[in-house]
């Protein structure tokens, strides 16, 4: 049988971390910090080996506590959560995974967060061009049932260069093409956690495989991969 995949006593620090967000406070606790982000490390190591069973996972990255002030109106110096990504091998297999814990604020992501300037118009020109097999996949039951429906942020009307009447225009005046899913603290400390968020990556796998293809082929479908 699988131990709870985060402790009480990390949810517990992460709780006293966000009443006693200074240097002092953590000076004196950074010893119990050091501990649960190392055993944090070793879930999402496990994770990782999950998933390269059913992916191929070229980096995992777990983001440091201490948040950059420099250009922000919160000044707290330390995050409360716990956050790793996790990023998909080679040029193309497009897509990213991110799980966040958080006391009262737990949920993982998956999809395309910030598309680089030339991903996101090859997407919209994919969208502009038919919709069809793009919608019957973020339909699909299974995907659904770990997801739910497609969310991020958009422009207003219409991106520049696209008519804003157009039939797909809900899709193409998108700026992120992402899924997220919530867990509650309960879920989190389950057994089944692990498991339950490898099959939720699982699932998105065919959303992957369709914007892995539009996003290494022209509008003629051919490979722009050397």
């Amino acid at each position: 049988m699988n131990e709870p995949s985060i402790t009480s006593e990390a949810m517990r620090f992460l709780k006293q971390l966000e009443k006693n967000n200074n240097r002092d406070w953590f000076a004196e606790h950074k010893t119990a910090f050091k501990k649960h982000e190392a055993s944090f490390k070793d879930m999402m190591g496990g994770l990782k080996k999950s998933m390269d069973v059913h992916d191929e996972i070229e980096k995992i990255k777990v983001f440091r506590i201490y948040r950059d002030v420099r250009f922000s109106k919160n000044k707290d110096p330390y995050k409360t959560n716990l956050a790793c990504s996790f990023s998909r091998s080679g040029a193309k297999l497009r897509g990213g995974y991110y799980v966040h814990i958080q006391p009262g604020g737990s949920f993982i992501a998956t999809g395309f967060w910030q598309p680089n300037k030339a991903d996101l118009l090859r997407i919209r020109k994919e969208l502009e061009s038919g919709a069809k097999e793009f919608r019957k996949t973020i339909s699909n039951k299974n995907l659904q049932k770990h997801w739910g429906t497609l969310i991020g942020d958009e422009v207003k009307t219409a991106p520049k260069g696209f008519d804003r009447e157009h039939e797909n225009i809900d899709l193409i005046k998108k700026k992120q093409f992402i899924f997220t899913k919530k867990f509650s603290d309960k879920d989190v400390a389950s057994k089944d956690f692990i498991k339950d968020v490898n099959g939720a990556f699982k699932a998105i796998r065919p959303y992957f495989d369709l914007m892995s293809d539009i996003l290494t082929t022209n509008l003629n479908g051919e490979s722009l991969l050397k």
